[in-house]
């Protein structure tokens, strides 16, 4: 038996919270949060995880970065206008139809939209993961407190690299072998 805190590729649903245009103009090394983010993915994509994206009022914010590595028809977009998109109507219906009490939650901005979204996911009986070093703010001081307010509040505080051991579990198999060359 597993402990509680590993991620579980059968339970988990790896959830990008607003990637997009007009964040990464204000972000110092926004770039570095997609690479992150972009294993993930892969990684999702690999263990057949369910993809789930947000984008927060896209007419203002713009689109998902090009920069983030989707395949056409592999995420379920939501949009949304609330910073929690767990107040926008039926996005805890999409989360439940998935059938995973895990959501790996990584994008932006962590003190805003991740923060919110993941405290209501809480709230809602989901075991979140924040995978901290795939999450950004404006400010590291606004981004360390949504950490710690998460930590606080029953969150999973991860990264890309143990999330993606995790869901692998095993070296030496056909899995492992398509997975390593996203974490070298």
């Amino acid at each position: 038996m597993r402990h509680d805190y590993v991620a579980e590729r059968e339970e988990g649903l790896l959830l990008v919270i607003d990637l997009q245009e007009a964040m990464a103009k204000v972000i110092d090394g926004w770039q570095e949060t997609v690479r992150r983010v972009n294993q993930l993915i892969g990684a999702s994509e690999i263990l057949n995880i369910p993809l789930l994206l947000t984008e927060h009022y896209r007419k203002g914010l713009g689109a998902t970065l090009r920069e983030v590595a989707l395949e056409e028809g592999k995420a379920t977009l939501f949009q949304k206008e609330y910073f929690s998109a767990c107040l926008e109507d039926d996005f805890l219906n999409t989360v439940k139809g998935f059938n995973r009490r895990q959501v790996v939650v990584a994008g932006m901005e962590t003190h805003v939209c991740v923060l919110q979204t993941a405290l209501d996911l809480i709230r809602a009986g989901y075991q979140v993961h924040l995978v901290s070093n795939a999450v950004a703010s404006r400010f590291q001081e606004d981004r360390q407190a949504a950490v710690d307010l998460l930590r606080a509040a029953g969150a999973v505080i991860t990264t890309t690299e143990i999330v993606i051991f995790q869901w692998a579990r095993r070296s030496n198999t056909e899995i492992f072998r398509k997975l390593l060359p996203i974490v070298k």
